[in-house]
């Protein structure tokens, strides 16, 4: 098996508006839009993973497995609650471990983490 590329698939319910958030909240570039099925990935990063969102989701709160490394876990909190996404459990750290961690929501019901190393 040759794998090709690796993808998080998302539902969303309003393409519009989830489009606006990874873009707008996350800094990721669209790839291909379409009303059923977009791309997103990370500019400028060889063998980024992408994410795609898929039209027709229910919006219901969903864990995704999607987690984004940042230099500053507070300041991207704020970020994703003022694009229109919810923190649902604030920044903490992980004893034993270097890093703090916090769990958000996009406006689609999709549940991702937002880490920061601390080491």
């Amino acid at each position: 098996m040759e794998l090709q590329a690796t993808k998080f698939m998302l539902m969303a319910r309003d393409m519009e508006r989830a489009l606006a958030f990874y873009r707008g909240v996350l800094g990721l570039s669209p790839t291909l839009e379409s009303p059923h099925w977009s791309e997103l990935r990370l500019p400028g990063v060889q063998g980024a993973v992408t994410v795609a969102l898929h039209g027709g989701g229910s919006g219901a709160r969903t864990k995704t497995g999607l987690s984004f490394q940042v230099a500053d876990l507070e300041a991207a909190c704020a970020e994703v609650a003022a694009g229109g996404g919810q923190v649902v459990s604030p920044p903490s750290a992980r004893p034993g471990e270097p890093v703090k961690l916090a769990e958000c929501a996009d406006p689609e019901g999709n549940v991702f983490m937002l880490t920061e190393y601390l080491g």
